[in-house]
């Protein structure tokens, strides 16, 4: 599909129905996103297919108390699991309520589960020795997991990109065979949408550009 269409109608899809996703579409997909760009052009990615229904189940049951927290955190207002919540704000205690996600209640219809990870000697963390959280290393991997699913949409699927599991890495780890070195960044669901989100909504250039500097006269300090 053409390329503007594909950049502004690729909304997250987390409803699939049960058409299955064949091997040679999927291969079709990364084949295609193995094209992004990368720091010095490493490629320091790699992607787990989860196909056994055992494994899924644990993964995405590692990631609930993750989904329980981040709405009860989102409920207060603050955006979960920031590194720079507002002066003052106390953060909810456990237990949390356990909510409904159709990504781990229906673990077991949806298509194509993927696992992405980072291997950590091929990202360059150009911020790693600042003193707050590194993010400059994303750069290196997110790219990837955006043309997967632009590569999706061009063969009429859907998907979402999603950190939880990152949360609970070290449970996870064994469980995938993770060597020590890499790290998980993005778990990525795809298969064909029930809905597939067309308009989307996006705040305007002009509220997030600004002119030589991060700020513009009359802007509170």
């Amino acid at each position: 599909m053409d390329v503007r269409d594909a950049i502004r109608t690729t909304g997250a899809v987390r409803e699939f129905s049960d058409r299955p996703v064949d091997p040679a579409t999927l291969d079709a997909v990364l084949d295609d996103a193995r094209f992004a760009p990368s720091g010095g052009n490493r490629q320091g990615w790699r992607v787990a297919v989860i196909a056994d229904r055992a494994l899924r189940r644990e993964l995405v049951e590692l990631t609930r108390p993750v989904w329980n927290e981040y709405r009860a955190i989102g409920a207060t207002g603050v955006t979960p699991f920031t590194v720079a919540p507002p002066p003052g704000w106390e953060a909810p205690q456990p237990p949390f309520p356990d909510l409904p996600y159709a990504l781990i209640d229906d673990i077991d219809r949806v298509p194509v589960m993927l696992v992405v990870a980072a291997d950590l000697t091929q990202v360059a963390m150009m911020d790693k020795d600042l003193d707050r959280a590194t993010i400059v290393g994303g750069a290196s991997i997110y790219p990837f997991c955006w043309s997967v699913l632009l590569a999706a949409r061009e063969r009429g699927l859907g998907g979402v990109i999603t950190t939880f599991l990152a949360r609970v890495e070290e449970q996870a780890r064994p469980l995938l065979g993770l060597p020590e070195e890499w790290a998980i960044a993005a778990t990525i669901f795809l298969g064909y949408p029930v809905h597939q989100p067309t308009k989307l909504r996006r705040d305007p250039v002009e509220t997030f550009v600004y002119t030589d500097r991060f700020e513009r006269e009359g802007d509170s300090a």
